[in-house]
């Protein structure tokens, strides 16, 4: 059986935006031992890369990465000399509207990509090559997907130290709607009411009001890209944060804290599991909340919640 296993070594990554989360993964991989290169409109984003180790270019290919945001998205690799052969994969945080954009371009040379980690602060300033470490980073498979191309962009994840969930587009971005997009319009609505309470509330705001209101420190446009980028999703999301402050008080504490007790605490447990390489396969080991943690030449390792 013919296997979709590359043996070369590691190709090169270029990753095309050096802000937060392009600047993190490549100091990162740098750090992983990885031959990156690096573009960046920034004069100063690219002078800041370069002297973590990456090479400042316009000529990418192997992996390229685009870490620009969501606008952006499209348009990213104008001007660039890109390999042709080159896997293309991004960190945008909505799938579905960069797969009907550049992965209609692309067609299989295209993964989509998003790492579930960053913080409220944004540009080179704020990169940290421990970023992703333990994080969730999602890869889609969708039906056009090449497997060994999905394989790559699993090793550059794996390489930055995170952990690698395989989805298909539409799947993440139901489920980041729920856990990151709503959260962000939550936050703005209690960061406004507090607002407008007045000047004594605001003063008496502690470590609550601050956990509660993070995200949205966030740059705005970046926030409302995100939101209106996956607009539906989050909209029914919403929806069910609403049916669920209909609960009566008591029921709806309960339910919440049991949730998130169940989740630091690591729920049932892990269990091991080897998985083929195969998109069926790998689609249910996400699906069963699994990730991928090593990949091996005939099959990955990894985990899924259980005893």
């Amino acid at each position: 059986m013919s296997l979709p296993v590359p043996t070369m070594e590691a190709p090169p990554v270029g990753v095309v935006g050096l802000g937060q989360l392009g600047g993190s993964l490549a100091a990162a991989l740098v750090a992983a031992g990885r031959e990156v290169r690096g573009w960046d409109v920034d004069p100063a984003a690219r002078e800041a890369a370069a002297a973590r180790g990456v090479r400042v270019t316009r000529e990418l290919g192997g992996v390229v990465v685009l870490a620009v945001p969501l606008p952006a998205m499209a348009d990213a690799l104008d001007g660039l000399d890109v390999d042709p052969a080159a896997t293309v994969t991004d960190l945008g945080s909505v799938k579905v509207p960069v797969l009907g954009s550049v992965g209609a371009a692309l067609g299989g040379r295209f993964v989509g990509g998003h790492p579930m980690a960053g913080t409220e602060r944004s540009g080179h300033a704020a990169t940290d090559p421990d970023l992703f470490r333990g994080a969730r980073w999602a890869l889609c498979l969708e039906p056009g997907t090449e497997l060994p191309r999905w394989l790559r962009a699993a090793e550059v994840a794996l390489d930055a130290g995170a952990e690698v969930v395989p989805v298909t587009a539409a799947e993440h971005d139901d489920a980041v709607a729920a856990v990151s997009h709503v959260p962000h319009l939550l936050a703005a609505a209690l960061a406004a009411a507090a607002g407008s309470a007045g000047p004594l509330a605001l003063s008496l705001a502690a470590g609550s009001f601050r956990d509660g209101t993070r995200v949205i420190g966030s740059d705005p446009a970046f926030v409302t890209a995100m939101v209106e980028g996956n607009a539906g999703p989050t909209a029914a999301a919403l929806a069910r944060v609403l049916a669920q402050l209909e609960r009566p008080w008591p029921e709806l504490v309960d339910a919440g804290h049991a949730v998130r007790s169940a989740q630091a605490g690591g729920g049932a447990g892990r269990r091991a599991v080897r998985v083929p390489l195969d998109r069926a396969a790998l689609l249910s080991l996400g699906r069963a909340g699994g990730v991928v943690t090593r990949r091996l030449a005939a099959f990955v390792e990894g985990w899924v919640p259980g005893a």
